[in-house]
C-alpha cells in the first residue's frame, strides 16, 4: 500500500506534463531546443544573443527576411535563431553608412584611431567569449577560436598606431614655386563579405584599416556565421554610442545571395573586398569591375610544403601536422601538398602518419579542452571530403592515412587524411578542397620542386624547409614561390598580422591586415600646388 500514493503522484505529474507539452506552441518547443538555453553556452546571453536575433544593423537592429539558425557543426544542433535581411533592408543599411561616412571622413586621422583603439578594447574584454562563439558557430577548436578574435584585437592596435602615420609623399617638383604632392582620402563605403572559416579576423582586418582611413562598412558575413557578426557589430556599436558617432557606420546585413549581389553590384560600395572561394570571387570581381569598383579578392589556397634534402625533420613534422590539420584543413592558408625530396621520402611519410596517429583520440568537441581537431563546417564538407578521396583512389593513389568518416559522431567529423602515390599534376590535386586531405609528392632537384608548387591555379601560401641559404633566396627570388606568402622554415599557415595578407593568380591578388595594405580603402590625390605668380608647364613646353 506504500507504493500506491507515489503511483497517483506519477500519474498526475505525467498527466500534468503531457497537458504542458500539448498546450506548448511549436515555436516554444523549437526555442527550447536551442543551444542558447543550455547553461554550458552562457556565453552567448552575455554577448548579447538572444534566442531570436535580427541579423540587420542600419543603427537599429531590424531585419525584415526569413528566419533561419544557426548551426553547431560539433553536434548538428541549432544554436539560435536569426531573422535575415532582404534587399530592402540592405537599401537601408548602405544609406545609413553612407551618411555616416561623411560625417566620419571629417574627423582626424588620429581620433579615428582612438575609436579603434576603443574597438580592440572591447573585443578584449569580451575575449574568451567571443572566442568560444566562433569555435561554437564555426567548428575550429577553442584556442584557435580565440586566437582569431586576438587577430582583430591586434589589427586594432596596428591600426591605432597607422592612424598617426600613414602618409603621402613630397615629390621634387621640374617647376619653380610648384609643390608636387601626394594626399590620401577615403574611398566612401567599404563593403566586406566574409567566409565561415575566419568569421571574425577578416572583418576586423578590413574593419580597423577602413575606419581609420576614413571609411564606413557594410558587412555582409557567410549565411552560416551570422552569430559572430552579430555580436562583433554589437561590441562596436557600444562604442560608437559611447563617442556619439553615428552607429551606422558599421552596418550589417545578414542573409542570402541577394544580399550579396546587391552589395557587389551597387555603386555606392566603393571598395568590395571578398573572402571566399575562386569561382565565386570571379563572378564578385567581374561584377565589381564591371561597374568600375576597386575590388579587394581573398581566395582560394592549394598550399605547399617543400622539404629540401637537408631539412630537418624534427621541424618539418609539426610544422606539417599544424598547417595540414589545423582548424580541419579549413583554412586558405592550410597545408594540401607535402613536396619532399626523394631521399627523405619514406622517412617523413612515416614519421607524419605517426603524428597523425597520435591526435586520433582528439578528435571531438572543439569546446572542450582536450580536443586538437574540431569538426568540418557543414555536411557538405564531409561529402566532398569522401569525393575527393574517391577520386584520388580511381587515380591511383593510397590512403596513407584516415580516409574515413567517424559515423559514431554526432557532428562532421572526419580523419586528417594522407595520401600518396598520385601525379603532381593529377586534376584531384590541382584543386583545392577545403578538408584536411594532405598529398604527399617527391622530387629530385629544388627547380623540380619550385616548379611543383607553382603549378596550382592559387598563388596564397607556400613553404620551403631547408639549411642552405642558396635555396633560401632562390626560393624567395623571381625564379622561386610565385606565392603572396613565401615562408622559409615555418609552416604554410599562422601568418602575423604585421606583413600583408593574400596571394596572386587565383588566389585574386587583394593584400589585406599589415604592411602597406591600408592602401587599399584609400584613393590617392596627386597634387600639384602654385604658389608663385608665374604659370610655367611641365616638360618646359612654351604655349605662347
Amino acid at each position: 500500500s506504500g507504493g500506491r500514493p507515489r503511483v497517483s503522484m506519477l500519474s498526475r505529474g505525467a498527466s500534468l506534463l503531457t497537458s504542458t507539452l500539448s498546450s506548448s506552441s511549436p515555436i516554444s518547443l523549437r526555442m527550447a531546443s536551442l543551444l542558447i538555453n543550455e547553461p554550458k553556452y552562457g556565453f552567448l546571453r552575455e554577448l548579447g544573443l538572444s534566442e531570436k536575433n535580427h541579423g540587420v544593423f542600419d543603427g537599429t537592429w531590424k531585419a525584415s527576411g526569413p528566419i533561419s539558425q544557426s548551426i553547431n557543426p560539433a553536434n548538428n544542433k541549432p544554436i539560435a535563431e536569426i531573422v535575415n535581411g532582404t534587399v530592402d533592408d540592405y537599401e537601408r543599411a548602405i544609406s545609413a553608412a553612407k551618411a555616416a561616412q561623411d560625417m566620419w571622413a571629417d574627423v582626424p586621422a588620429p581620433r579615428r584611431g582612438e575609436i579603434v583603439r576603443q574597438i580592440g578594447d572591447k573585443l578584449r574584454s569580451q575575449l574568451k567569449n567571443l572566442g568560444h562563439l566562433v569555435s561554437l558557430e564555426m567548428g575550429k577548436i577553442a584556442p584557435e577560436g580565440v586566437g582569431e578574435v586576438q587577430e582583430y584585437v591586434d589589427i586594432c592596435d596596428f591600426a591605432t598606431g597607422l592612424s598617426r602615420t600613414y602618409n603621402g609623399q613630397i615629390i621634387p617638383s621640374e617647376r619653380p614655386g610648384h609643390m608636387l604632392l601626394e594626399n590620401w582620402n577615403p574611398l566612401g563605403v567599404v563593403g566586406v563579405i566574409s567566409a565561415f572559416n575566419f568569421p571574425c579576423a577578416v572583418y576586423g582586418w578590413n574593419n580597423a584599416l577602413a575606419l581609420i582611413t576614413g571609411n564606413a562598412l557594410l558587412w555582409k558575413p557567410a549565411p552560416s556565421t551570422p552569430l559572430t557578426a552579430i555580436a562583433v557589430t554589437r561590441l562596436i556599436e557600444d562604442v560608437l554610442k559611447a563617442n556619439d558617432i553615428p552607429t551606422g557606420l558599421c552596418s550589417l546585413v545578414c542573409g542570402d545571395a541577394d544580399v550579396g549581389q546587391a552589395l557587389t553590384k551597387d555603386k555606392r560600395v566603393n571598395l568590395v573586398s571578398f573572402t571566399g572561394s575562386t569561382e565565386i570571387g570571379r563572378i564578385v570581381g567581374q561584377q565589381v569591375q564591371g561597374r568600375f569598383g576597386k575590388v579587394l579578392l581573398e581566395l582560394g589556397g592549394n598550399n605547399a610544403i617543400i622539404v629540401a634534402d637537408d631539412a630537418d625533420l624534427d621541424m618539418v613534422v609539426p610544422a606539417t601536422v599544424f598547417a595540414a590539420v589545423g582548424t580541419a584543413g579549413q583554412r586558405c592558408t592550410t597545408t594540401r601538398r607535402l613536396i619532399v625530396h626523394e631521399s627523405k621520402y619514406e622517412e617523413v611519410l612515416e614519421r607524419i602518419k605517426r603524428a597523425y596517429a597520435q591526435f586520433e583520440s582528439r578528435i571531438g568537441d572543439p569546446l572542450e579542452a582536450n580536443t586538437i581537431i574540431g569538426p568540418l563546417h557543414n555536411p557538405q564538407g564531409v561529402l566532398k571530403y569522401k569525393s575527393t578521396i574517391a577520386e584520388a583512389m580511381l587515380d591511383g593513389g593510397k590512403v596513407e592515412y584516415g580516409g574515413k568518416v567517424l559515423d559514431d559522431k554526432e557532428g562532421n567529423y572526419v580523419l586528417p587524411t594522407i595520401i600518396s602515390g598520385l601525379k603532381h599534376n593529377s586534376s584531384v590535386i590541382l584543386r583545392e578542397t577545403f578538408a584536411p586531405i594532405l598529398y604527399v609528392l617527391k622530387f629530385k632537384t629544388i627547380d623540380e620542386a619550385i616548379a611543383i608548387n607553382n603549378e596550382v591555379g592559387q598563388g596564397l601560401s607556400s613553404s620551403l624547409f631547408t639549411q642552405r641559404i642558396d635555396n633560401v633566396f632562390k626560393w624567395i627570388g623571381p625564379k622561386g614561390s610565385d606565392c603572396g606568402i613565401v615562408n622559409v622554415n615555418i609552416p604554410t599557415s599562422g601568418a602575423e598580422i604585421g606583413g600583408a595578407f593574400g596571394g596572386e593568380k587565383e588566389t585574386g591578388g587583394g593584400r589585406e591586415s599589415g604592411s602597406d595594405s591600408w592602401k587599399q580603402y584609400v584613393r590617392r590625390s596627386t597634387c600639384t600646388i602654385n604658389y608663385s605668380k608665374q604659370l610655367p608647364l611641365a616638360q618646359g613646353i612654351k604655349f605662347e
